[in-house]
């Protein structure tokens, strides 16, 4: 019988591999991480009167739970938005106060918020119906 060479040394170069591809994957994921985010500005619960509210001009927005807008009570559609607060935000120079409800997506609040913004809206609101 022939006797077996016994093997006492570990090969590294297969793991040296996978850590170098590993660190490539990373280098070209991280500056993907780094997206803008929204920064909100989160205000203190207070309550508002009746009179500083008829004071302002404000465009009001209200999304439904179907992600449905409505502006002064009537029903806009996602393509019409950003041409109807560009008609409004003349008249009401306040800015756009977003009335949200519990089941409204984020994506329906932040398409308001962009149509606003590209009509060149800076005083934007958020408020929970």
């Amino acid at each position: 019988m022939a006797k077996r060479k016994v093997f006492n040394e570990i090969n590294i170069t297969p793991l040296t591999d996978i850590f170098l591809v590993l660190l490539i994957i990373m280098m070209v994921i991280a500056p993907l991480l780094d997206q803008q985010g929204l920064s909100l500005i989160v205000p203190e619960n207070v309550e508002q009167q009746k009179e500083q509210e008829q004071d302002k001009k404000t465009v009001n927005v209200m999304i439904d739970d179907e992600d449905k807008f409505y502006i002064n009570d009537e029903e806009v559609p996602a393509d019409k938005l950003e041409l109807t607060i560009k008609e409004l935000a003349k008249t009401n120079t306040d800015g756009v106060v977003i009335q949200t409800s519990d089941e409204t997506t984020n994506g329906a609040m932040v398409k308001v918020m962009d149509s606003a913004r590209n009509v060149g809206v800076t005083a934007i609101s958020v408020a929970e119906i």
